[in-house]
């Protein structure tokens, strides 16, 4: 087996380590720092109006080609649903009401009574 002090991976390692070390104790210090807390706030501030301002841009092109903007599309996706959900209840009701009209309808599937008289015969006068 190699001396651990002349594995260059060993080395590697523990060089790693020390620097992962040094860089989380640095990242540490500077997050404390009320300044870093202003600038990250600042940075959020400014990447919130920029994203708003994109939305604005974007719904203002697609209107101007004519094309729906996603809160229309979330709209009319809502809108889908509803009807969905009607027509299922609509299918529902008559459905319930062509098994009830089955079931009261003698014709369809209702035991028929016994034939109790017979067709006459060839000889008999009818």
């Amino acid at each position: 087996m190699a001396d651990k002090g002349n594995d260059p991976a060993a080395i590697w390692q523990s060089m790693l380590g020390e620097m992962e070390k040094g860089f989380n104790s640095f990242a540490n210090q500077a997050m404390a720092s009320p300044e870093f807390s202003k600038v990250m706030n600042q940075v959020g501030g400014v990447s919130a109006g920029a994203q708003k301002q994109l939305g604005e841009l974007m719904e203002k092109y697609l209107l101007a080609m004519n094309l729906p903007s996603r809160a229309q599309m979330v709209g009319m996706s809502e809108r889908l649903q509803s009807i969905e959900g009607q027509l299922n209840e609509i299918k529902a009701m008559l459905h319930q009401v062509h098994h009830n009209s089955l079931a009261t309808d003698g014709s369809a599937g209702a035991p028929r009574p016994p034939r109790t008289r017979r067709p006459p015969s060839e000889g008999e006068p009818k």
